[in-house]
C-alpha cells in the first residue's frame, strides 16, 4: 500500500498524442502573452486527454484571468512566470475550487486560502491551473484499496496503458504530467506517493527532506512523514519548482531549518556531477522482477560510464519491523492531524473529526464504500493519541531503524554519498475485484520513514510500461540528489518513454509483434 500523502512553453507532443489532440481539441484563438498562451494550450490538452485519464478533477475557472494578469503586469517576472501548475487535490488553493482529498465529505471545502506552498508558486508567477485526482484520503482509508481512485474524481488511468494502474496517491499529478497536459504538478507523499506514481507514469518525482517544504493547509496523514514535492517532465523543472517551494513557515515547526538549508537548486545542476561520485547499489532491493532488473543494470551502466564509482550493498535493514512501527505512527498521527485540519475548514464542511468521516462514509456507502472499505480509518480512530507511550516508542523505533541504523549506516559502511535502487514495479492492472496487486520492490520506504530526500528519474520501460531509478540520500542532501539525477537524465535521454494512450500493453507494437503467429 502506498501512503501519501505525484510548462514553460507548449511542449512537443508525440505523434499519437498529437493525432488525438488534432481530432479532439478545438482551435485556439491567437494569443500574444506567454502565460495566456501556455494556459490556453494546457487547458486544450486537458480537454482532449482527461476524459480518457481522469487525471484532473477540476480546472480553476479563473486560470485564464490569472494568466492575463501575469502578462499585463509590469512587475519583475518570477522564476515560474506563466507556467501552468496543477495541484494535487489535498492542497488548499485560493479561489473557487474546493479541496476535497477525493472525498465527497469535502465537496464543499472551499477554503479561500492558499497553502503556503501554493502562495510561493503564485508569487513566482505560476498559473494555478487546477486540481489533480488522487487516491482518496491519500490512500490511507483502507488497506485493500485501488490506487488512483476517489469518489470525486473516479479512477485515474495510466497514459501508457489505460487498463494499468497509476500508483498513488499522487496519481493524477503523475498521469497529467506524463500525458503532457502540463510540464509540472505538485504531489504529496507520506510513503511512496510522489515517487511511485512518478516512476509508474514515466516522469521525474522528487520527495524533499521533510521540513524543506511547508505542509500548512495540506490535508494531512502524518506530521512525521508528510511532504509535498514536484512531479515534472525533467529534473531541471523539478529543481526550478523546489527553488520556489523551499522555505520556512512559522505555522509548520518542521520547517524551522528550511531557510538555512534551501539553495538555488537550478544553479547546482552542473555537468559531470556523477564523475567520481561514490554510489551505493542496493542489491537487496532487486530480484523481484526480471524486467526491472534488466533496466536497472542498464541504468547502472550509464552511471558507471559517467564516472560514478558503484559499491554493491547486499544487506538490508529490517524493513518488516520498520513498517510495523511506521503503521502505528501513521494511524495515531492521522487521527490527530486530520482532526486539526478539519477543524480549520469552513462551516460548509460538516465533518470535524475522523469519527465524523467514518460516519459520513457509512451514511454514503453506495458512493464511498462501493469498491473498498475504511478499515484503516477505523484502526486510526481506535488509537490513543500523541501522548500514548506505544506511539512514542513506535516513532522512535521506526525513525532510528530507517535513518541512523538504516540509510545512514549503509552510506557510512560502504563509504558512499547516495544510494540507488529501482523505484517500483511496472504498472499493475486496475483491479476492482482484488484491489492493488503490486509486486512491490524498491527502497523508498526507508527514505519516507526517515524523512530523507528521494528522487526518481525514468530508466526505460518493460513492455512499454515505465520504470524509475531512485536516488536516496541523507537528510538535506536534496541539492546533491537533483544534480546526480540530472546528470543521469542528460546521459540517458532514450530512457524516457512517450505515452501512447493504448488500452492495453498488448497493443504496444513490440508486444503485438511477439504475439503474432510465426510465418509458415
Amino acid at each position: 500500500m502506498r501512503f501519501g500523502l505525484i510548462m514553460l512553453m507548449a511542449p512537443a507532443i508525440s505523434a499519437g498524442l498529437l493525432q488525438a489532440a488534432a481530432a479532439q481539441t478545438p482551435p485556439v484563438a491567437p494569443i500574444v502573452g506567454a502565460a495566456e498562451a501556455n494556459t490556453a494550450a494546457a487547458i486544450a490538452r486537458i480537454t482532449a486527454f482527461n476524459p480518457r485519464l481522469n487525471a484532473v478533477i477540476a480546472i480553476d475557472p479563473d486560470a485564464m484571468a490569472q494568466a492575463r494578469a501575469l502578462d499585463a503586469s509590469r512587475a519583475k517576472r518570477g522564476l515560474l512566470h506563466g507556467v501552468p501548475i496543477l495541484l494535487k487535490d489535498n492542497i488548499d488553493m485560493a479561489g473557487r475550487l474546493p479541496t476535497t482529498a477525493g472525498s465527497l465529505a469535502l465537496k464543499d471545502n472551499v477554503t479561500g486560502r492558499d497553502a503556503p506552498l501554493a502562495a510561493r508558486l503564485r508569487a513566482a508567477g505560476a498559473v494555478m491551473l487546477g486540481k489533480t485526482n488522487l487516491s482518496e484520503w491519500a490512500n490511507i482509508r483502507a488497506d485493500a484499496s485501488i490506487s488512483g481512485w476517489s469518489a470525486v474524481g473516479g479512477q485515474t488511468r495510466n497514459p501508457h496503458a489505460l487498463t494499468r494502474n497509476t500508483c498513488g496517491s499522487s496519481s493524477g499529478s503523475g498521469a497529467a504530467v506524463a500525458a503532457q497536459m502540463v510540464d509540472a504538478a505538485i504531489g504529496t507523499e507520506t510513503d511512496g506517493s510522489i515517487t511511485c506514481p512518478a516512476a509508474i507514469n514515466g516522469i521525474v518525482g522528487f520527495k524533499p527532506t521533510v521540513g524543506l517544504v511547508s505542509r500548512t493547509h495540506v490535508v494531512p496523514i502524518s506530521h512525521s512523514q508528510d511532504t509535498a514535492g514536484p512531479m515534472t517532465r525533467d529534473v531541471r523543472t523539478a529543481a526550478r519548482l523546489l527553488t520556489v517551494l523551499a522555505g520556512s513557515d512559522p505555522a509548520d515547526p518542521a520547517t524551522r531549518e528550511a531557510d538555512a538549508r534551501k539553495t538555488d537548486y537550478v544553479a547546482a545542476l552542473r555537468p559531470a556531477a556523477l564523475r567520481g561520485a561514490r554510489i551505493g547499489v542496493l542489491r537487496w532491493a532487486t530480484g523481484w522482477h526480471a524486467g526491472v532488473d534488466a533496466r536497472f543494470e542498464a541504468a547502472l551502466a550509464v552511471l558507471k560510464a559517467q564516472g560514478a564509482v558503484l559499491v554493491d550493498i547486499a544487506a538490508a535493514p529490517n524493513r518488516r519491523e520498520i513498517g510495523q512501527n511506521e503503521f502505528q505512527v501513521l494511524l495515531t498521527e492521522l487521527k490527530a492531524d486530520l482532526g486539526a485540519y478539519l477543524a480549520s475548514t469552513p462551516a460548509t464542511v460538516k465533518v470535524r473529526s475522523l469519527a465524523d468521516l467514518i460516519a459520513f462514509n457509512k451514511a454514503n456507502a453506495a458512493a464511498e464504500l462501493g469498491l473498498f472499505g475504511q478499515d484503516t480509518f477505523e484502526k486510526a480512530e481506535a488509537t490513543k493519541g500523541l501522548t500514548d507511550p506505544g506511539y512514542i516508542k513506535a516513532r522512535e523505533t521506526s525513525l532510528r531503524m530507517a535513518g541512523k541504523e538504516g540509510i545512514d549506516k549503509m552510506l557510512a559502511d560502504a563509504r558512499v554519498e547516495v544510494l540507488v535502487a529501482p523505484t517500483a514495479a511496472p504498472a499493475w492492472f486496475i483491479d476492482a475485484v482484488n484491489a492493488d496487486q503490486s509486486p512491490g520492490g524498491g527502497a523508498g520506504g526507508l527514505a519516507a520513514v526517515a524523512g530523507y530526500p528521494h528522487l526518481t528519474v525514468p530508466m526505460g520501460g518493460v513492455r512499454g510500461l515505465p520504470v524509475g531509478l531512485s536516488f536516496i540520500g541523507p537528510a538535506w542532501s536534496d541539492v546533491r540528489l537533483l544534480a546526480l539525477g540530472h546528470d543521469f537524465e542528460q546521459a540517458a535521454p532514450a530512457m524516457k518513454l512517450v505515452p501512447t494512450l493504448v488500452l492495453t500493453v498488448e497493443e504496444q507494437p513490440e508486444v503485438q509483434r511477439l504475439f503474432a503467429p510465426a510465418k509458415r
